[in-house]
C-alpha cells in the first residue's frame, strides 16, 4: 500500500502561487482560468477558491510574491556593498531573474492589469518597496536611482521581445548601450 504525505494549507498555498504565476504570465488576469491554475497545481477549483477567495485575490497574491522575491534577490545580491557597486550587483541579480520568462511575463502582466484599482494599488506598493530597498541599500543620489530603474524597465522590454541573444544590429547596440550606461 502506498502512503502519501498530506501537505499543509501553507505548503499547498505555495504550490498554487507557483502554478498561478505561470498561468497568469501566459494569459494575464482576465485571460487565465482558475480551472487551468487548479489543474496545474493538482487541486480542485473549489479548494483553490477556499484558499484564495477570488481569481483576482490569487493574482494579487502571486504578484505580491513575485515582487517580494525580486526585492529580496536584489537586496541579497548587494549585501555588503554600497553605491554603484551595490547597483551593479542588484542589476546582475535582476538579469538572472529575467532568465525566468514566467517571472518576467508575470511582471509585465501585472503592469498591464493596473487598470484595476486594487491591482494597481498592490503593484504600486510592491514597486515602491523595491524602490525604497534599492535606495536604502545603494545609498546613491536620485538621478542614479532613476537611471537604474529606467534601465531595468528597458531591460524588461528587451527581454520580453526576446532580444537578449538577437542577431539584429540595432538590438545588439541597444543591449551594449545598457551595459555601458
Amino acid at each position: 500500500m502506498m502512503t502519501t504525505t498530506r501537505m499543509s494549507a501553507t505548503e499547498r498555498r505555495e504550490e498554487i502561487l507557483v502554478a498561478a504565476l505561470a498561468e497568469f504570465a501566459e494569459r494575464g488576469l482576465h485571460g487565465t482560468s482558475t480551472d487551468d491554475i487548479a489543474r496545474r497545481a493538482g487541486i480542485s477549483q473549489p479548494y483553490l477558491f477556499r484558499l484564495f477567495g477570488t481569481k483576482k485575490e490569487l493574482f494579487i497574491a502571486a504578484i505580491e510574491r513575485c515582487l517580494e522575491e525580486t526585492r529580496d534577490a536584489m537586496v541579497t545580491a548587494a549585501a555588503g556593498r554600497r553605491g554603484e557597486e551595490a547597483l551593479e550587483a542588484m542589476g546582475q541579480a535582476y538579469m538572472g531573474l529575467l532568465a525566468d520568462r514566467s517571472r518576467l511575463r508575470a511582471q509585465m502582466q501585472a503592469y498591464a492589469a493596473c487598470d484595476d484599482p486594487e491591482v494597481c494599488q498592490v503593484v504600486r506598493a510592491g514597486f515602491g518597496r523595491l524602490y525604497e530597498a534599492v535606495d536604502r541599500v545603494a545609498g546613491v543620489d536620485r538621478a542614479s536611482l532613476g537611471r537604474f530603474f529606467a534601465k531595468g524597465m528597458l531591460l524588461n522590454v528587451v527581454a520580453s521581445m526576446d532580444l537578449m541573444e538577437s542577431p539584429e544590429g540595432w538590438a545588439k547596440q541597444l543591449i551594449e548601450g545598457c551595459k555601458d550606461a
